[in-house]
């Protein structure tokens, strides 16, 4: 019996992903642990091993092929004694006839209008009619979430297969004790690509289309805007004893047998550092929001953006608070060397329960960043400068650095907030607190 390869998950949000190339062509003997493909994401390239033995009879999805579904067939793997050319030409009369019998259908559904019966037409996800009569298609998890918090699904636009309605789909969306509220006005909806095009002359741009992780990106800071009530507290910490102790602990680092360094510590390991301490000195911060309860976390996992060339990612740096200066800049480089070639796995980007975004290296002052579901806070870091301060009455020159913190106001207070970056100045301007641990 032939052995089917599945396109697969690769996160628990997967729903679809690029075929990037095949790493074995038709005909190849495959083992348990070949690499058949490379699969690609909107954040990483993984591999796709193959789990049986036998001979790669039939590719059914093209490399270079995107927006794949999950769980779609992508390939025959025919096992001991099969015939891998009789196997490929089956699935070829299998796919032949499968045309011939959905082409009546769908040239019946189309004489008779939308809603005909179409006795061959392809299944569907189960669907269920609306007040207006409308079939909506839903899977069972989001109608069962639906029908308990009140939505009305009629009103709600499917992002899953087939733009069928699922889970994520329900997030922000109001429930019926709030329908009988005065609603804000509709926002207006985004210019169509046709009329952003018509503010340009034709021959003076060049159009690049996003890939996924761009879209992943806006999709994301679009729900996390929409859905998030943000809130800002900003804060000046000045760096002198931290870039001297800094200094001090890179030149007693150990050397290797070629002379190079066991760890170099950076400010923005010490930053790291210092906000999964003050997490865990404020527990009412380190918290994750969900709608029936808040989640106190007992360590810090504190996720860190790595700018990539077309985009973002942010490796999470798990139990944060517990671990050693060295072990977070080894841990750090070694996450940006595999960001750039777009080979971290899910569960190393995935979750974090605050996260650090620097761009102190650009000359960023200040700034506010976005806050990424399901964290609840993130700190934005500018860069370090020498300014005036006063000190015991006397104008001073001392090394600044302007930090900014974006909460959830849904899961943390504005006094709580407060108090959270207050310890983390402390940690910062006290940074011998940092070797504690």
């Amino acid at each position: 019996m032939s052995i089917k390869v599945l396109m697969p998950a690769l996160s628990p949000t997967m729903d679809k992903g690029n075929l990037k190339r095949w790493l074995k062509s038709e005909g190849d003997n495959i083992k348990p642990g070949d690499v058949l493909a490379e699969i690609e994401t909107d954040k990483a390239t993984m591999e796709v091993e193959a789990v049986d033995e036998g001979v790669l009879a039939k590719i059914l999805v093209p490399g270079g092929t995107d927006d794949v579904q999950v769980n779609r067939e992508i390939a025959l793997i025919a096992e001991a004694g099969e015939d891998p050319k009789a196997l490929a030409a089956e699935m070829a009369a299998q796919s032949a006839g499968a045309v011939s019998k959905v082409e009546p259908a769908v040239v019946a559904s189309a004489l008779h209008g939308v809603g005909a019966p179409a006795k061959a037409a392809p299944a569907q996800p189960v669907a269920s009619s609306g007040e207006s009569g409308a079939r909506i298609f839903a899977s069972p998890l989001a109608r069962r979430l639906a029908k308990q918090s009140g939505i009305d699904l009629t009103k709600i636009e499917g992002s899953g297969p087939h733009g069928r309605i699922v889970e994520r789909d329900l997030r922000g969306a109001p429930r019926a004790s709030q329908r009988s509220q005065p609603q804000a006005a509709p926002v207006q909806p985004a210019l169509s690509d046709a009329a952003i095009k018509r503010y340009f002359a034709p021959d003076s741009f060049v159009e690049i289309p996003h890939d996924m992780m761009r879209r992943t990106i806006a999709r994301r800071l679009v729900e996390a805007v929409n859905t998030i009530p943000h809130f800002y507290l900003s804060v000046d910490c000045e760096l002198d004893a931290l870039l001297k102790l800094r200094g001090e602990i890179n030149a007693a680092a150990p050397k290797a047998k070629n002379g190079t360094p066991a760890y170099k510590i950076s400010v923005n390991d010490m930053i790291i550092k210092a906000l999964a301490m003050a997490l865990v000195c404020v527990p009412k911060a380190n918290v994750t929001f969900t709608e029936s309860a808040l989640l106190q976390h007992r360590h810090a996992d504190v996720s860190v953006a790595v700018a990539l060339p077309d985009g973002l990612i942010t490796p999470v740096v798990r139990q944060a608070d517990v671990l050693p200066l060295s072990a977070i800049s080894n841990a750090m480089k070694d996450f940006a060397a595999r960001a750039k070639e777009r080979r971290l796995k899910p569960e190393e980007y995935e979750g974090g329960v605050s996260a650090v975004s620097n761009l102190g290296m650009f000359g960023i002052k200040q700034f506010a960043a976005v806050i990424n579901p399901p964290q609840s806070s993130i700190l934005a870091i500018g860069t370090g400068e020498e300014r005036a301060v006063v000190k015991n009455g006397a104008l001073v020159a001392a090394q600044v650095m302007s930090a900014t913190m974006s909460f959830d106001h849904r899961a943390i207070d504005g006094a709580t907030g407060a108090e959270l970056l207050a310890s983390f100045k402390r940690a910062i301007e006290n940074p011998l607190t940092l070797l504690g641990v």
